[in-house]
């Protein structure tokens, strides 16, 4: 029997002497395929002592001011034999009464890489407030450049993907049928052929690893750089396409807004309050405790019309027409979370000064975060938070995971969340001999899958060209369907990405036929109607010196660039330099017509975990262990455990501290 000791926030709690605590742990269940586990616990009990009825801070007494709040996890860690095991949370799920006192706190232990979605919770993408630092202007000569920049050294470019007009190719002389302004990308020289791509039908894209990054920098978490660092190119180079709504940008039209952005970064004092990315402001600390007030001051001589826009996280919260003369004050306003200030107007205006202006009476204590000198210029600005799809951020870390099979966990001793691909997992894992450990009189062997087939896909495959694809081969774009070749027994397990996927298309001139350099998106649904859809994600690739096309810098101008970029599901348009796709299966690739773009998702992610999952030698073997502490406090579950002759990894993993004992299910180690 182990001795456990059990800290919440650094204070140690009392615990009853006989209470049972079982920790379960798993990183990839072979009955639950696309799930991401860690640590946990089943719910336990600890003793209403005093010194447990202080760290609850009475909880059951709900009139008490400031008390426990049990709507969040707290910090915890758990000691065997006073060495440390487990860091994680807590959750306080409720008090037991007896003769209407205190008699018992349930709680539950959980690790802690399972705390992401606690602290994501249904915020979205558009919350990232740093990613306004990459926001663009949304006129011809911005996007032009975006259209024209390396996506190899660039974070924010533009492809060609269209959101209504199709584009298309076609070189005939003179263009007498061709009506001006349609997607005709051949470029003739001089009036009347007023025809290509125009600056309006296209979006910008953001590289995803920027993503991640400002998910770090908003949650002051830290990813390892196993997977998510700039040398992994299937990863690092794809980008989501900018497609809030469908058809045209909004607010192409109208009334401007900008963010006010040349704040100086910096931290109150008392820590309340800290401003990041010169535009972001966060309040953190305890409003009601200190009696904070908070002023939002605007002063300027204009008589320009404007309104504020505030936004929290994303959302607008208020918005409000300045009054003529131009200086406002926004106040009586509680405040918590991130906030951004936007400025619309039809016209320039200069303020003398905006401030945030914060005052502490319990301390007493003032802060100001002021620019002094700041300028609102009318023109449309692209920016980043209000044009990235609406999704909250634990879809798209979780969408990421889903489609490079990653795993995710908290190292010991660190603060940082390891990221793997589960190859890469398993090859650091130690073994361990634990024959002599096993309980011999009772085991069982179990048929390891539980499926007949495993499905691989992206959610939304219904743009036009992959809609038309299902439609003529009755077959889903890219989707993998798994069966190992057999008929066997069990149900249908399905992974889908929260992601869209488009089938592009390479251009031929109408006039000949001749292939073209240039590949585009047509994100419309089978109406050739605009289409909303999941969010986009691709492989830009920059194309140079290529078959030139025409820009439409307006309605009525238009020019030649030999230099864009164009939309992939493949990592390169070469598969001697590379064959990495974001198909599941591997498909005919729509630029040279090929199938030797190998490396699917599936076959370079999946195929090795799965594929042993399938071999008829799989078992899950199951059996009782007493681990001793050299054991409990090192393994991980990337380890291998040895039992007889034979290798195995850990399926999963369940402890009981009370008596020692491990219910372990094994996998036979096949790859």
């Amino acid at each position: 029997m182990q001795n456990i000791q059990l800290y919440i926030e650094g204070q140690r709690v009392d615990m009853f002497k006989d209470e049972s605590v079982e920790i379960t742990q798993t990183i990839k269940n072979v009955q639950d395929l696309d799930k991401v586990f860690t640590d946990f616990s089943r719910t336990f009990s600890l003793p209403a002592t005093k010194i447990n009825n202080k760290i609850f801070k009475h909880y059951y007494n709900f009139d008490i001011v400031n008390g426990f709040d049990a709507r969040t996890k707290k910090s915890s860690n758990i000691e065997l034999n006073s060495l440390p095991f487990r860091d994680g949370k807590i959750k306080l799920e409720g008090v037991d009464l007896k003769d209407n006192k205190p008699h018992t706190y349930r709680i539950t232990f959980f690790g802690n890489t399972v705390t992401l979605k606690d602290l994501f919770g249904d915020d979205k993408l558009s919350s990232l407030s740093s990613l306004t630092a990459f926001n663009q202007p949304y006129d011809s000569a911005g996007i032009k450049q975006g259209l024209q920049a390396n996506s190899l050294l660039n974070d924010v470019i533009v492809p060609l993907i269209t959101h209504t007009r199709r584009l298309f190719y076609d070189s005939h002389t003179g263009h007498a049928h061709d009506d001006n302004h349609t997607g005709n990308l051949f470029y003739q020289q001089g009036s009347g052929h007023e025809h290509g791509v125009l600056y309006s039908d296209l979006k910008y894209a953001i590289r995803l690893h920027n993503i991640i990054e400002a998910i770090e920098s908003k949650y002051d978490i830290t990813f390892s750089d196993d997977f998510f660092v700039a040398t992994n190119k299937p990863y690092h180079n794809l980008f989501m396409w900018l497609h809030r709504k469908k058809g045209e940008v909004q607010n192409l039209t109208g009334v401007n807004q900008s963010i006010v952005s040349g704040f100086t970064n910096g931290t109150d004092t008392n820590t309340q309050t800290e401003m990041t990315n010169g535009t972001t402001l966060e309040f953190f600390g305890d409003s009601q405790r200190y009696n904070q007030d908070t002023e939002l001051r605007f002063f300027s001589t204009t008589t320009t019309p404007y309104n504020v826009s505030l936004q929290k996280d994303g959302v607008q919260l208020l918005n409000i027409l300045a009054p003529i003369g131009g200086n406002l004050v926004i106040d009586q306003i509680e405040f918590d979370g991130f906030y951004t200030i936007y400025i619309e107007s039809e016209g320039d205006i200069n303020f003398t000064s905006i401030e945030w202006f914060i005052s502490y009476e319990q301390l007493p204590y003032t802060k100001s975060y002021q620019i002094t000198n700041y300028d609102h210029i009318d023109t449309f600005e692209f920016d980043i938070t209000q044009q990235i799809p609406e999704m909250k951020v634990i879809d798209f870390v979780s969408g990421l995971f889903k489609t490079f099979n990653l795993v995710a966990y908290v190292e010991k001793n660190t603060d940082v969340i390891i990221v793997k691909t589960l190859n890469e997992f398993y090859e650091d894992g130690n073994v361990y001999d634990i024959s002599k450990f096993v309980d011999n009189t009772k085991s069982s062997v179990n048929i390891s899958l539980p499926y007949r087939e495993i499905n691989f896909q992206h959610e939304d495959t219904n743009t036009f060209l992959a809609a038309i694809h299902n439609q003529k081969f009755n077959k889903v774009w890219g989707k993998s369907e798994y069966t190992n070749g057999e008929k066997l027994d069990g149900g249908i397990y399905s992974i889908k990405t929260p992601f869209s996927q488009m089938k592009y298309e390479r251009l031929y001139d109408v006039n000949g036929g001749s292939p073209k350099t240039v590949q585009v998106g047509y994100f419309v649904d089978d109406n050739q109607e605009s289409y909303f859809g999941k969010p986009l994600i691709f492989y830009p690739i920059t194309q140079t010196s290529s078959t030139p096309i025409s820009f439409l810098t307006t309605v009525t101008d238009h020019e030649s660039i030999t230099n864009y970029n164009i939309p992939s599901n493949h990592l390169s348009l070469v598969p001697a330099l590379s064959k990495y796709n974001l198909n599941f299966y591997n498909e005919v690739d729509e630029y040279l017509g090929s199938n030797l773009f190998t490396d699917t998702l599936f076959q370079a992610y999946y195929s090795d975990y799965i594929t042993s999952v399938f071999n008829p030698k799989n078992r899950i073997t199951k059996v009782t262990a007493y681990l001793p502490l050299k054991i409990l406090l090192n393994y991980t579950l990337a380890d291998k455990f040895i039992m007889g002759d034979h290798q195995y990894k850990i399926n999963s993993i369940k402890t009981n501290f009370k008596n020692g004992k491990s219910e372990i299910e094994l996998l036979n180690d096949l790859w």
